[in-house]
């Protein structure tokens, strides 16, 4: 989780939310400087901006922590880090935490929707599932590098097309034998009844052919970013077959 320079003491905590999106800390000042009249983005300063670029949706960073001994649960491990809405605030907050290569063994990210909770159960993921990759050499593997790869496609929504409303979250795992980088999608592939929601996201007024189309649009994309070769299969399996299986290895519904 969020940490000062001292990696190996996960207890050692930032509070992420004293972060200031201006350098003054003064969090509106990020919507525009009234008095200069420049317009200083991060991209021109990025110590010196006074402008903010909205994401499409609030994103929020969670963290599961490594289990100090026995009877510790799944809510007892996992803590939500912060909300954020802007680009710099996402920047603010990869700044100064941990990176991914210097997390303890049984460690995890998750970034997630505003509202959606990383875990199987709920209902926004209950019938939905994932993309998944394992890196088994893991001296040889940017895991830095690929996890912010994919956190920047989450935020700025390429992983998709604009209403398919399919992408809930992406999650990376830290193991003894390998790092694993996940996609959690909505569905897999078919309708959701009773939404009573209005649209298509979520697969509502789709056909199984299209929801099908659909997801496997979203692994290819996410294998470029993973930049994986051909050879090389990403796999989609659904939250309840891992759950009946009791693995988060269930056996795959698609690949690409």
């Amino acid at each position: 989780m969020a940490s000062t320079a001292d990696s190996s003491n996960m207890d050692q905590q930032v509070d992420l939310s004293t972060i200031p999106i201006s350098p003054d800390g003064d969090r509106t000042a990020a919507e525009g400087s009234k008095d200069s009249g420049k317009l200083v983005t991060i991209f021109h300063d990025k110590e010196n901006f006074n402008v903010k670029h909205q994401l499409q949706n609030k994103w929020t960073l969670w963290f599961t922590k490594p289990p100090s001994g026995k009877g510790e649960n799944w809510n007892d491990l996992l803590k939500k880090v912060i909300t954020f809405d802007s680009v710099e605030e996402f920047w603010g907050i990869y700044n100064n935490i941990v990176p991914v290569s210097e997390l303890s063994l049984k460690a995890d990210y998750h970034l997630f929707k505003e509202g959606v909770r990383p875990e199987w159960e709920d209902p926004q993921n209950k019938h939905g599932g994932k993309w998944s990759y394992q890196y088994k050499d893991k001296r040889n593997v940017d895991i830095d590098s690929l996890w912010l790869h994919v956190m920047l496609a989450a935020i700025g929504e390429t992983l998709e097309e604009e209403d398919d409303g399919e992408v809930m979250g992406v999650v990376v795992n830290v193991r003894k034998g390998f790092y694993r980088i996940g996609v959690w999608t909505r569905t897999i592939g078919k309708h959701i009844p009773n939404r009573g929601d209005g649209d298509i996201a979520g697969g509502k007024g789709r056909s199984p052919a299209k929801g099908q189309e659909v997801l496997l649009s979203i692994g290819r994309r996410f294998k470029e970013i993973l930049k994986l070769p051909n050879t090389e299969a990403v796999e989609f399996s659904g939250h309840t077959d891992s759950a009946h299986s009791g693995s988060t290895r269930a056996k795959a519904k698609f690949t690409v």
